[in-house]
């Protein structure tokens, strides 16, 4: 499909309808309008006409329709019994409707839709939307019953390749935005940057409210194999600085922001890309015109977060509701009619948890055959466990269930390298522990097991390190730990996750054993790094293989982004992982486990 099928030069305008009734931030006293609309009572400061709506937000569903675990093959729970999934949203955002009146409110969302669950994943690629008579994406399906006003695209939108998500994008009832998602050669808009929705008050001045969206600038690192001559992304601050005046000159009342961006400032690509990451909080702060931004990305819950716009000195109001469908985020926003325009007087932020709310039937009923399907294939049995292997300690221990990933990932290099020029050089794995409740079951395998233990849709690489760039590598990898001194016990709940790296951004890298020093400084604790008992000439030249995730900067660790790629593969290592089962037909701990590395103090195992 070619990629400028879709291309916007200009708004994107849709006409929301509806009577006004008063929303939070206005005062709780109504009166009758015309046809029992209720007026919202009180006046502003300019002694002129009010109203109140609400916007309501998700962000990172990630394939979450139903409270299911497909993992697990039961209900989703966690310690703080959390609830996930469209079909609890769909019963909150009702009861929001009913409140407030569905003519005064909106639902947006802020990205990473099509992918991290499951059933995600079978209509990708088990039973494609792109296939000739290929099914309608259950995601789409359910944010067009539910009423979606718009989404931003995430960073995993993109995972599957850009086909897919056009095809998802025909499937949706609502603009898929990406103000900063451009054709790669005229550097025009892909996707619609923005739309403008109307709300119809009791006044007889309809409210504007201009919705931008914008996606994250990482996609060009993280998804270069799909995106790489087609697509570029520019920083938020840049395309946020362009598009929101012209939202104002268009005659938006109220600007609100879907920004598939974090708010911390930071990135987790260093110096690769010449923008931010988690750019959220920076553009309520450069960027004057912006009323409120919801949040997405981080994976983080902020009911409320106010940042001071530097220019202007307003407030602007940002939200991040928890992941899956746990939290729906409102912003509540009230305008005052003043000098011919609608102004807003009050934003304020909330969320809300969709685990005090029951399944929406109607979504329940519409999905239940296509989670069905997802169920019954995940469940096939590909073989036999001789020992249930627990990643509960792989993040501080060298455990047989990350073995089983880098060994596997090693004999698919080994092979797909036989007979060439790097054929000779050894082959060191990278793992990570991407869930510490994963296992491996003793006896029968399933596919779900396997999507437990690997996640995520990463492909696999080979690229070519040095010795020295090796060490270099694991020393970067080791800050994931937090500096302990030598003595007394260690508390293996608090001596991970240092500086907020998260457990998928520790590596453990088999092929050659070596030791970390917790009782050292970050940068300086690998120590004893062999190789078949010697140790590693720093000359040396090793091919690893590795995760398209952390090939292509994920992580921001040394060298390897600017490696020599020897080889590559479009197959999911989840789905290699499956295949070697399918054809060993047993999973045995002896032919993989070993202790490779160990954490140490002053040279004393810690465990």
């Amino acid at each position: 499909m070619p990629l400028d099928r879709r291309t916007f030069l200009g708004s994107s305008v849709a006409t929301g309808a509806g009577v006004a009734l008063t929303g939070a931030g206005a005062p709780a006293a109504v009166a009758s309008g015309p046809a029992g609309s209720p007026v919202p009572a009180g006046h502003g400061h300019s002694g002129g006409k009010r109203y109140a709506f609400t916007v309501m937000g998700t962000t990172d569903l990630h394939g979450n329709v139903f409270n299911w675990d497909y993992a697990t093959d039961a209900e989703f729970d966690d310690a703080a019994h959390n609830d996930v999934g469209l079909a609890k949203i769909s019963t909150l955002v009702n009861e929001v409707r009913v409140d407030k009146g569905r003519g005064n409110t909106l639902l947006i969302d802020a990205g990473d839709t099509i992918q991290g669950t499951q059933l995600a994943y079978y209509y990708a690629k088990v039973d494609p939307i792109t296939g000739a008579n290929g099914p309608v994406h259950p995601m789409a399906r359910a944010m067009n019953a539910i009423g979606y006003d718009a989404a931003a695209l995430g960073n995993h939108e993109f995972n599957y390749g850009i086909p897919v998500l056009r095809k998802f994008e025909e499937n949706c009832d609502f603009p898929l935005l990406g103000a900063n998602a451009v054709d790669a050669k005229s550097l025009r808009p892909a996707f619609p940057p923005y739309v403008i929705k109307r709300l119809r008050t009791p006044h007889g001045r309809d409210v504007k409210v201009g919705i931008l969206g914008l996606t994250n600038p990482g996609i060009a690192i993280w998804d270069k194999a799909n995106v790489q001559g087609k697509m570029a992304f520019p920083g938020l601050e840049e395309q946020v600085a362009k598009w929101v005046p012209r939202l104002r000159a268009l005659g938006a009342d109220v600007v609100i922001v879907a920004a598939h961006s974090g708010s911390s400032g930071t990135s987790s690509y260093g110096d690769q890309l010449p923008y931010v990451e988690n750019a959220a909080a920076l553009v309520a702060q450069q960027v004057p015109g912006i009323d409120a931004i919801l949040v997405g990305h981080a994976h983080t819950e902020i009911p409320e977060y106010r940042v001071k716009n530097e220019r202007t000195g307003r407030e602007v109001v940002l939200s991040e509701p928890l992941k899956w469908g746990q939290r729906l985020t409102l912003f509540d926003i009230e305008v005052a009619w003043e000098k011919g325009r609608w102004s807003v007087d009050s934003v304020s932020a909330r969320v809300l948890n969709s685990n005090a709310a029951v399944e929406d039937e109607r979504i329940s009923r519409l999905l239940r055959d296509a989670h069905a399907k997802v169920v019954r294939y995940v469940n096939q049995v590909i073989g036999q466990s001789t020992a249930r292997l627990s990643a509960a300690e792989a993040p501080y221990t060298d455990t047989p269930v990350l073995d089983f990933i880098a060994f596997v990932q090693a004999e698919v290099v080994r092979k797909a390298l036989a007979g060439g020029a790097y054929a000779d050089l050894p082959v060191v794995s990278q793992a990570s522990c991407f869930s510490r409740t994963a296992a491996v079951p003793a006896g029968d395998v399933t596919i779900r097991s396997m999507a437990a233990l690997y996640p995520f849709d990463n492909t696999l690489e080979a690229r070519v390190l040095t010795g020295a760039q090796l060490k270099d590598y694991l020393e970067f990898s080791a800050r994931y730990y937090v500096r302990t001194p030598a003595g007394g016990e260690v508390d293996p709940s608090k001596l991970t996750n240092a500086d907020g790296i998260p457990d998928y951004n520790y590596d453990a890298v088999s092929g050659v054993s070596y030791e970390i020093d917790i009782a050292k400084p970050a940068g300086q604790r690998i120590g004893k790094l062999l190789r078949d008992g010697k140790p590693v000439d720093p000359a040396a030249r090793f091919v690893l293989a590795v995760n398209n995730y952390r090939a292509s900067g994920g992580g921001n660790f040394p060298h390897v982004a600017k490696a020599e790629q020897v080889w590559v593969t479009s197959d999911e290592i989840r789905n290699l992982i499956i295949e070697w089962v399918k054809q060993s037909g047993s999973i045995d701990a002896s032919r993989f486990a070993s202790v490779d590395w160990k954490l140490t103090r002053d040279g004393v195992p810690v465990f």
